[in-house]
């Protein structure tokens, strides 16, 4: 049987309802399940967030960590 890739539920069950993947707020979406080991959070919408502040999308996208400015 050919692996797939997990899929997002099709609704989410939270009120308000979390931003779609797609979203600039994607990152306000409710975490599901984090993995302290590897560094990662997986949203409800789908999105995987890592520790550095990058992101990989459901679509296969790597959104890339913005540098924060130094104060």
């Amino acid at each position: 049987m050919p692996e797939t890739a997990a899929q997002p539920p099709k609704r989410c069950p939270h009120r308000p309802p979390c931003p779609a993947a797609t979203a600039e707020d994607r990152s306000a979406a409710k975490p599901v399940n984090r993995d302290f080991l590897t560094g990662y959070t997986r949203l409800c919408n789908g999105v995987i967030t890592f520790d550095d502040g990058g992101q990989l999308l459901p679509s296969g996208r790597i959104i890339p960590h913005a540098p924060r400015a130094a104060a």
